[in-house]
This record gives structure tokens, sequence and C-alpha cells, in this order.
């Protein structure tokens, strides 16, 4: 048993079998880069908008699905799959399309779950009712990119939305009843380990239902090169990393589902840190950490009222 709520083994207990998610560009962009609020986009991302290494970009939905669910199934004996709308924002679209676009997991029986990737500022209550109607045929999640609870922060990496957005957001999104995961990034250029665990209790606080921890990587194209070439931000190594995730977690609710605990690029984009292309090795550093401190999950927990 792992000193955290594992995700793998959360869908593996209500499913009976491993479930394998694919990653979905369905052609979004992004508010931050169309010039509804920015041009440059977030200081980290590339142009690909995190899309899956496997998704080909401008191919059609059911393609996707259809090619990886076929792969999965020959390579890995797969039964189960959640879809995932993963690349750029999400939901940036009326809600006519988003319909079209989400309805085209229909006709995929082995689909047993919907994860919609997007910001805290490109959601509104029509598009999270249209999203509920989805939870009578699948388990459906929202993943939000906070990265922070630190608005300096937020500002420097050019997020183009504050805290409160994502708080007003998250209780909306409680109150349409979806499962919603926070992303958030460790290592951001000034934050402290205080600051860490403050983004946790606001976490706690909101009863989110999932979390995503990401190391800050550097891609190629972003501006994040420019500033790690000049030296201008410092990458964690990874025993500070892993470190600094158990201190996050030991002070994260233990009913929060953790969905990730590291990551990094494509073979192509990432540039650093190195470290971050062995997830298995820094799993297991984390799981060492926690059994040297006979800490877990939630052992630190205080309540915070925001």
């Amino acid at each position: 048993m792992r000193p955290y709520n594992d995700y793998n083994t959360y869908l593996k207990n209500k499913y009976g079998c491993k479930i394998y998610r694919i990653g979905l560009d369905a052609g979004f962009t992004c508010p931050n880069r169309d010039g509804t609020k920015g041009t440059l986009g977030c200081i980290y991302c590339d142009d690909s908008g995190s899309r899956s290494p496997y998704a080909k970009a401008g191919s059609a939905i059911n393609d996707q699905l259809d090619k990886r669910i076929k792969y999965l199934k020959e390579k890995k004996q797969a039964e189960k799959f959640i879809a995932y709308f993963q690349a750029f924002t999400n939901t940036y679209a009326p809600l006519d399309k988003l319909k079209s676009i989400y309805d085209t997991v229909l006709p995929f029986k082995e689909i047993v779950g919907i994860s919609i990737g997007t910001r805290p500022d490109a959601v509104d209550k029509d598009k999270l009712a249209l999203i509920a109607s989805y939870k009578e045929r699948y388990e459906v999640w929202i993943e939000y990119g906070l990265q922070s609870s630190i608005d300096s922060t937020l500002k420097l990496l050019n997020r183009g939305h504050t805290l409160n957005d994502f708080i007003e957001t998250s209780k909306l999104t409680k109150e349409a009843g979806i499962l919603q995961c926070a992303h958030i990034i460790i290592g951001l250029p000034g934050e402290s380990r205080t600051d860490i665990i403050k983004t946790a209790e606001i976490l706690n606080e909101l009863n989110v239902d999932g979390v995503k921890i990401h190391p800050l990587h550097v891609l190629r194209k972003s501006a994040l090169e420019k500033m790690y070439n000049n030296k201008e931000i410092k990458i964690l190594d990874e025993a500070e990393y892993a470190e600094l995730v158990c201190d996050f977690l030991e002070n994260l609710s233990g009913g929060i589902i953790i969905q990730r605990l590291t990551g990094q690029g494509t073979s192509e984009s990432h540039i650093a840190p190195s470290w971050a292309t062995d997830k298995t090795r820094t799993l297991k550093m984390i799981d060492k950490i926690f059994e040297k401190r006979g800490s877990f999950q939630g052992s630190k927990k205080e309540k915070r009222t925001i």
C-alpha cells in the first residue's frame, strides 16, 4: 500500500482492471494564446499545448480514439479507457461545438470516463451543466490548471488568472457535482516550502477530488527556455523535488486522489531537468522519503480558512 491515495489503485478498485487514459487533441486553442487574454501563453508551455506524443494534431477525435484503443488492446491487453481531452483549453468554444466534440466518445463502448483539461477562467455554469450531463454514463472529471496559489507567481507564469478565479470556479464545479483535479507545479521561481504547503491547505478547504503534481520543467520553444538559458531560474534537483512533494502531500487531505506525482515533456521538447525523464526512480525516491519519515498523505494536515 502506497503512502498516498494513488489514482491507478482507485481506478482498479472501482473498475476491476487497469484503466488507460487516452490523451486527445480536439483542436482547441487557448485564450492566453489567441489574443483574448494574451498571445504568448504561459511561460512553461510550448506550442503543443501539453499534447500527448501519440496524439496527432488535426486528426479526427474518433480516429485518435480508434487507433489508440486498438494499440492498447493489442500491446497492453487493455479493456477500459478514459478519454482525456488534453491539449490546450478544452472548454474554450461555444456550447454546441463543445457538445459535438464531447459526444465523439459515445460510440466507444470501452470508454468508462471522460476527463477535460481546461483553465479556471474558461468555464461557466452552462458549460458545467453540459459537462455534468455526461455523468449518467461516465465518470467525469474536469482538470484545472492552478499551478500555484500565490498570485505573484501566477503573474510571473503569465497564467492570466488569479487564485480567486480558481476558488470561484472550483466552488461552481463542486455545485455541479463534477469531480475536479487541480494541477500544481513544484519548484516555481521564488516559491518557498511555506507557499507550497499553503497551496495544499487551500485545496483541502475547497475539497477538490484530485491533484496532479509536476516539477517545473523546461520545454523547447517556451518562454521558460530563454529564462533557463540566461540562468534566471533554478530548477530543483531530484532529491529537492521529492522532499517538497512529500511536504505537500503530508499537508494534503488523505481523501484527495493523487493522479500524478511527476512529469516531463516529450523527448523532442524536454530540456530540463534530466532526472524528470525517469519517473520510476522519482516515485521510488518519494516512497523512500515517506518511509524514512514514517509519514503519509494527510499526516500533517491542518484546517485552513480561505
